[in-house]
């Protein structure tokens, strides 16, 4: 009674209709039933075929509109049946028609199908066991019903069953054969445990079994009722309770249970609630909610996405305290069963490379911050369908996983209104081969050249980390940039490294040349760094020295990076945030103002950035 009003307000959300379609010989009564359901009585005269019908959802059960469509073998040709099939979702076959499911014309489309015997009144004794062979061969047929249309014997309850086995059909979830879920079934309802296991114990306690009784019914158990169910369990299975809770075999055999029990809509009900359509697959409207990105912003995880993944490494680490492993990293057997609700593993090898490790070389709980974030600016479909697939509309109890995400503002508009919300900003690192971008990359993971030669990880482009800009961390993602002939589209990011090596002569040549090709009028911010500081410099075969090519286009002066002068390196990662940002603050007019005064917002920026001794206020 508790799952009553809750399930109501569940399938009067469906909005969908049911069409019936009446096959059989004729004689066999397919008008009459159609007219008894109608006038509720015995029909003194008959015609040949009944007009559609169209019952209101508020007078049916299921609550949703039913259309009751009539076949007339004299009335009709074969071309109107064919037709009618198409549009059909359940069939309703009487008495000895049952050759057409024999000769599989109406399985082929894996419709519903109810027998029927009708004109029961006319008969002792139930035919029942004639019709169970024809039952067991073909899976489409969800019952067999013996009514009368004469004495109004089963006819609300056949047209109710028909409904039924539209919108909570058993063929998906339950071999009747076997007598056991199908494999799809389980696959689906073990992911539903799995999300609903909140300490990742493998048990749904008590706690966890009301949480999951609120969220898909509306109403938790009373007490005595949860100990009902748990006793029911603990009797039918050797291995459904544990530690006074409901393990995944006893949360199958439950759903089990109430199919065979004539209950599919409790289990279609909780498929339904976890995203699941009829054919046991996560609908695209669940996994890919619609996503507006206009040119020119970007997408971030915003601070609701940051509590759902918060919760799902919480949940990781408890099962990891309880094996007395505290280091808060995820190992790749925690990365696994973090990913488990998933198809496929959605983070490749790869991820060890782009963020920053444990001295386990595990994923520390800020890379795997990182790794979401980089995930939801490159990809945010992706990242919306693997929030999907995690459970986040259902544990955040939001419409859809759209809410975590928090798509930026125009850059031209930030510009214009000189400050922007932003938190993650996207730099090229650019620069011709051997130039050292990998270890620049690496470096700013904080990693050591030592590290990188004995555990080099998969090849990546990609390399995310904070940096703290104002006292404020910011995502700085860094994208190793290495093409003979850079496109323009390959060009685009908020700001460009242009590195050079400073031990090659010819090395600055590409960087101007990329340079003048790309940014030069573009209004993208650049920094130049020279890479290899700690080797002798040389002198530079293009035109001018990096310094004086900074100074004629109006250019921070160029840094330089060592993998062995690790104290530099800070300084650079910041300052390619604030160059940034200092666009935005200045970008849209400092076309009006002198050289001078781009120098002095230069000037008093490396002031700001190496004076250890001054505020951050």
């Amino acid at each position: 009674p508790q799952l009553v009003g809750a399930f109501n307000r569940e399938r009067s959300e469906m909005k969908r209709d049911v069409r019936i379609l009446l096959l059989g010989e004729p004689k066999v009564g397919k008008t009459s039933l159609i007219m008894s359901l109608v006038g509720e009585e015995f029909p003194e005269l008959v015609p040949l075929r009944a007009e559609e019908i169209t019952i209101p959802a508020d007078v049916t059960p299921e609550k949703v509109p039913t259309h009751i469509v009539d076949y007339s073998e004299t009335e009709q040709s074969d071309e109107v049946l064919r037709e009618e099939i198409v549009k059909v979702r359940i069939f309703l076959i009487l008495n000895e028609y049952n050759n057409s499911i024999k000769n599989g014309s109406l399985c082929c489309r894996r419709i519903p199908i109810i027998l029927v015997g009708n004109k029961s009144d006319l008969r002792s004794g139930s035919s029942m066991e004639s019709i169970l062979p024809i039952m067991n061969q073909f899976s489409e047929i969800e019952t067999c019903v013996e009514c009368s249309a004469k004495n109004l014997k089963n006819i609300s309850e056949l047209f109710y069953y028909a409904q039924k086995a539209v919108l909570h059909p058993t063929a998906p979830l339950y071999d009747p054969e076997d007598k056991q879920l199908k494999l799809q079934c389980v696959r689906a309802l073990s992911r539903i445990f799995s999300i609903s296991d909140q300490d990742n114990d493998h048990i749904l306690s008590d706690a966890e079994l009301n949480c999951f009784q609120k969220l898909c019914f509306g109403n938790p158990l009373a007490p005595q009722a949860l100990e009902d169910v748990k006793t029911v369990v603990w009797k039918n299975t050797s291995d459904g309770v544990q530690d006074n809770g409901l393990t995944l075999n006893g949360f199958l055999f439950l759903n089990t249970l109430f199919i065979q029990r004539g209950r599919h809509e409790t289990t279609w009900t909780i498929l339904r609630k976890f995203g699941y359509d009829d054919t046991l697959d996560l609908t695209d409207d669940y996994l890919y909610p619609p996503l507006r990105v206009s040119v020119g912003c970007t997408t971030e995880l915003n601070h609701l996405g940051h509590q759902f993944l918060q919760k799902l490494f919480d949940k990781l680490m408890i099962a990891s305290l309880l094996l007395q492993d505290k280091d808060s990293a995820l190992s790749p057997a925690e990365l696994k069963n973090l990913f488990s609700v998933l198809p496929y593993m959605p983070w490749g090898p790869e991820v060890y490379s782009n963020v920053s490790l444990s001295d386990d070389n595990y994923i520390s709980q800020h890379g795997y911050f990182c790794q979401w974030m980089l995930s939801a600016y490159l990809d945010v479909h992706r990242c919306l369908e693997h929030l999907g697939y995690l459970g986040y509309p259902i544990l955040m109890e939001r419409e859809s996983q759209t809410s975590a995400i928090t798509v930026t503002r125009e850059k031209a508009l930030d510009l214009e209104k000189r400050q922007t919300q932003r938190t993650v900003f996207l730099c090229k690192v650019i620069g011709p081969r051997g130039t050292g971008k990998t270890d620049f990359l690496q470096a700013f993971l904080q990693r050591s050249t030592e590290r990188n030669e004995r555990d080099p990880g998969p090849p990546t482009i990609y390399a995310i980390n904070t940096v703290s800009v104002a006292n404020q961390d910011k995502y700085l993602i860094e994208v190793d940039v290495e093409t003979e002939f850079l496109k323009t589209a390959d060009a685009a990011c908020d700001v460009a490294c242009l590195m050079y090596d400073v031990s090659d002569p010819d090395s600055f040549n590409y960087c101007a040349s990329i340079y003048k090709q790309h940014y030069m009028d573009r209004g993208i911010p650049c920094v130049v760094v020279g890479s290899k500081a700690d080797l002798i410099e040389v002198k530079q075969h293009h035109g001018m020295s990096p310094s004086e090519f900074c100074y004629k286009h109006r250019l921070p002066s160029p840094l330089h990076f060592s993998t062995l002068l690790t104290h530099t390196h800070t300084h650079i990662y910041s300052k390619l945030t604030w160059a940034k940002l200092i666009h935005f603050l200045y970008g849209m007019r400092v076309s009006k103002f002198s050289a001078n005064f781009l120098f002095w917002v230069n000037y008093s920026f490396k002031l700001y950035l190496n004076a250890a001794d001054v505020s951050r206020k």
